[in-house]
């Protein structure tokens, strides 16, 4: 993320906000002049501008004008004195984000920084999405069909319904789509809309007013507004709750919509392109999708395969993956061996194409040597692959370079298996037992190689049981999104999605 820049002759206010930004962790430069804050637009640019109006030689205002006309997208803070309103008030109107009247106080200044940081980072998601868009990549029959498919819808506007398994390559679909439209040269935007909590994605899709909620300070344009001309993506759309879906409903029948705490209604000229891992028509069966919302999706459905159905495609998807990687890294890019290439062509990637991904980026950083052999893979594919199901038993391996401990193995049930009493002694047995081989051997840190064994395989099986999502698998194991992620991170976990 760029750094905030703060302009300001007054050096007093300059140290204020670098040191409330800095409790933030929010990295910042400083400029004197509003000249100094030009000069350096030749070489960076921030991701907001914090400047003051009144300045020795050419003023905030002529800033303002210069930003909004080089790079329209920063989001720019004016900040005022009382006898200068009338200007600030101009500013706003002119493209300003806000403005702060003198003297301000440092927590709302900081709360305003962050909401413009917030609308800041979402315009460069858009912009990075439509200028950063990977290659689809694919020789196996069933992506030929897909491929053929895009052909076929690549002149017309009609709603296109994707659906695939997690990690599959559905939003990738989606950028081709638009990519061969007519709507190629507008904005494509993309919305998880089950990675945005309930009661904020109604102002998420449709923006709202200034004043409409708690918070609201400024009018925000919501995703409809932002794709005007082109395409909105709105993945894993099954999620979606029942009351939006009336609202999505009503957009997609006569194109019209309002912001949240609106009364004039707006006009959408947008594409919709949904998708989901889920089987929508069962959603309907249990009352949770609407019929009617789900014919008006289903015009053109388009399934992708998962990567087992397409295991030809693994050897070039992992050489793409390896050279981006190690473009991305500034290294020579690692090479499989035919033995480990054959290898990842057998395994099942429940994950699909990210998790292969997610792999290569692991193998670039870590395998040693040019030449990736089968010994140099993650040690649990590798055990996961070569050795059959076995009555479970805990490896006492300690953590890997990269942090990592070797997950825990889970007793399986068969058939007649013991009362869930007996499995949880079970279990709970066999940790006393190797927690007693550890202490007996004198390993150190015991406590803690078993504990990142226990959370890792919690956090594994949580998120394999919601295909992924994270901020599912927090809900279901009863802790923060903030607390998964930071644990994903730390123990090295793969698979799972970002919110």
């Amino acid at each position: 993320m760029k750094p905030i820049w703060i302009v300001d002759d007054d050096e007093s206010i300059r140290w204020v906000l670098e040191k409330a930004l800095a409790r933030e962790n929010l990295a910042t430069q400083s400029f004197s002049s509003a000249r100094d804050a030009m000069a350096a637009l030749q070489n960076g640019t921030p991701q907001v501008l914090v400047s003051d109006i009144r300045m020795p030689g050419a003023s905030g205002l002529e800033l303002l004008q210069t930003v909004k006309a080089k790079h329209p997208g920063i989001p720019v803070i004016i900040i005022t004195a009382f006898s200068d309103l009338d200007s600030a008030v101009s500013a706003f109107q002119g493209g300003a984000f806000e403005y702060l009247a003198k003297p301000f106080d440092v927590d709302k200044a900081v709360e305003l920084i962050r909401r413009a940081l917030d609308e800041s980072l979402r315009e460069t998601d858009i912009e990075q999405g439509a200028a950063q868009t990977p290659e689809i990549l694919g020789q196996a029959p069933a992506m030929q069909d897909v491929f053929r498919a895009i052909g076929r819808l690549s002149q017309s506007n009609v709603t296109v319904l994707i659906t695939g398994e997690s990690g599959s390559g559905k939003e990738l679909v989606a950028r081709a789509l638009h990519k061969h439209s007519p709507r190629a040269s507008q904005p494509f935007v993309a919305l998880n809309t089950a990675a945005i909590p309930k009661d904020l994605l109604e102002s998420e899709l449709f923006g709202h007013e200034r004043g409409a909620f708690t918070g609201a300070q400024a009018m925000r344009r919501g995703r409809f507004e932002q794709a005007e001309g082109g395409t909105l993506f709105l993945d894993e759309i099954g999620d979606m709750p029942l009351d939006l879906q009336t609202r999505l409903l009503r957009v997609l029948s006569d194109g019209h919509f309002y912001r949240v705490g609106g009364h004039q209604s707006l006009k959408a000229n947008v594409r919709v392109i949904a998708a989901t891992h889920q089987n929508l028509e069962h959603r309907v069966r249990e009352g949770l999708f609407r019929e009617d919302l789900y014919h008006r999706l289903n015009v053109i459905r388009l399934r992708l395969p998962s990567l087992r159905e397409r295991s030809e495609d693994i050897p070039i998807l992992a050489r793409y993956f390896l050279t981006q990687s190690a473009r991305q890294l500034g290294v020579e890019a690692k090479r499989l061996s035919p033995q480990a290439m054959q290898f990842l062509s057998q395994l099942e990637f429940p994950g699909n194409v990210r998790q292969l991904e997610n792999l290569c980026n692991w193998i670039t950083v870590m395998a040693p040597g040019q030449t990736v052999e089968i010994k140099d893979l993650p040690q649990d594919l590798v055990e996961e692959r070569v050795h059959a199901p076995q009555p479970a038993q805990i490896v006492s391996a300690p953590a890997s370079a990269a942090g990592t401990p070797a997950p825990l193995a889970q007793p399986e049930l068969s058939a007649g298996a013991a009362p869930a009493e007996a499995v949880a002694g079970n279990w709970i047995s066999l940790l006393e037992t190797e927690a007693a081989q550890m202490l007996a051997s004198e390993q150190p840190e015991v406590m803690d190689i078993l504990g990142r064994q226990f959370e890792a395989a919690l956090i594994k099986i949580a998120l394999k049981h919601t295909h992924g999502r994270k901020n599912d698998a927090a809900v279901r194991l009863g802790i923060g999104r903030n607390t998964i992620t930071r644990k994903i991170q730390e123990l090295g976990i793969g698979g799972a999605e970002d919110d």
